[in-house]
C-alpha cells in the first residue's frame, strides 16, 4: 500500500497561469481589468433595477440578485488570484474561498432556474402572474435559495474538513477548487466519485431539468399564440436569459466533460476561467444589449450625468 508523509497542511501552492515573470504582469493587467469590467457592469444593472419605478417586478429582482451573485462569485476567486504573488494560501484561507465560492456559484445556478419559473409563469399564466409571483413569494423564494445555497457550502466544507491527509500541496488550479483538493487527498476517488455525483445531481440536473421544462412548457404556450408578432414579443423576454443559461451551463458541461476525457492542469485552469471570470463578465452585456428597459435606463443614467 502506497505511504503519504503529509497529514496535516498549513499551506496549499496554487497553480500559476505563466511562469515567465515578463508575462505576469500583462496577465495581472488583463485578470484585473476582466474583474472590474464584471463588477462595474453588475452593478450598474442592480443601479438600474433599483433606481427605476418600472424595473420593480419579479423578473427584475432575480436579474438584480443574480448580478449581485455574480459579484460575489467571480470576487470569491479573482482578487486572491491576481493580488496573491507567491501563489501560496493557507489551509483556512483555502476553505474559506471554497465556502463563498460554493455559495455564490450555486446561488447563480439555482437564480437561473427562479428566473426560468417566473418566465413561465409569466408566459403561460398572464393573468395569474402577479398573484402567483407576488413580492411576498419572490422574497421566500430568495431565501429559500440562499438557504439551499448556504447548505450547499457548508457540506462542501465539512467534506473538505474531514480530509486530513493530502499526497501534496499543490494544487492544480488558480484557486481552491473543490474537486482539485480531494484529487490530492489520500483518501482515493471513492469519497470524490459519490460527493461529485451527488452534488451534479442535486445541483446539476434538477436545475436544468427545472429550466428544461420551463422552456418546454413555454414553447408549447407561445405556438398556440396565433399571430408571428405575439409569439416574438413574448419569445423576446426570455432571449437574455436563454443566453446566460447557456453561457453558464456550457462552460460548466464543457469543464466536467474537458476534465473527465482529456484532463491537463493548464486546460482546467483555461476552463475553470471562463467559469469563473467570463462568464458572470459577459453577463451584464447580454442583459443591457437585449433588454430595452435596461438599456432606457442606462441611457437615462448618461443624460443625467451630461
Amino acid at each position: 500500500m502506497e505511504r503519504y508523509n503529509f497529514t496535516h497542511v498549513s499551506e496549499f501552492h496554487l497553480m500559476h497561469f505563466s511562469e515567465d515573470p515578463n508575462l505576469q504582469p500583462i496577465l495581472f493587467g488583463l485578470f484585473l481589468s476582466m474583474y472590474l469590467v464584471t463588477v462595474l457592469g453588475n452593478l450598474l444593472i442592480i443601479l438600474a433595477v433599483t433606481s427605476d419605478a418600472h424595473l420593480h417586478n419579479p423578473m427584475y429582482f432575480f436579474l438584480s440578485n443574480l448580478s449581485l451573485a455574480d459579484i460575489g462569485f467571480t470576487s470569491s476567486t479573482v482578487p486572491k488570484m491576481i493580488v496573491d504573488i507567491l501563489r501560496v494560501t493557507s489551509y483556512g484561507g483555502c476553505l474559506t474561498q471554497i465556502s463563498f465560492f460554493v455559495l455564490f456559484g450555486c446561488m447563480d445556478d439555482v437564480l437561473l432556474t427562479v428566473m426560468a419559473y417566473d418566465r413561465f409563469v409569466a408566459i403561460c399564466y398572464p393573468l395569474h402572474y402577479s398573484v402567483i409571483m407576488n413580492s411576498r413569494h419572490c422574497v421566500l423564494l430568495l431565501l429559500l435559495l440562499v438557504f439551499v445555497s448556504l447548505l450547499d457550502s457548508q457540506v462542501h466544507n465539512f467534506i473538505a474538513l474531514q480530509v486530513t491527509c493530502f499526497k501534496d500541496v499543490e494544487i492544480p488550479s488558480f484557486f481552491c477548487d473543490p474537486s482539485e483538493l480531494l484529487d490530492i487527498s489520500c483518501s482515493g476517488t471513492l469519497i470524490k466519485n459519490i460527493f461529485t455525483s451527488m452534488v451534479s445531481i442535486l445541483f446539476g440536473f434538477f436545475p436544468m431539468l427545472g429550466i428544461i421544462f420551463s422552456y418546454y412548457k413555454i414553447a408549447l404556450a407561445l405556438l398556440k399564440i396565433p399571430s408571428s408578432g405575439g409569439r416574438y414579443k413574448a419569445f423576446s423576454t426570455c432571449t437574455s436569459h436563454l443566453s446566460v443559461v447557456c453561457l453558464f451551463y456550457g462552460t460548466a458541461i464543457g469543464t466536467y466533460i474537458g476534465s473527465s476525457v482529456s484532463y491537463s492542469p493548464r486546460k482546467g485552469m483555461v476552463t475553470s476561467l471562463m467559469c469563473t471570470v467570463v462568464t458572470p463578465m459577459l453577463n451584464p452585456f447580454i442583459y443591457s444589449l437585449r433588454n430595452r428597459d435596461i438599456l432606457s435606463t442606462l441611457n437615462r443614467f448618461q443624460l443625467w450625468s451630461n
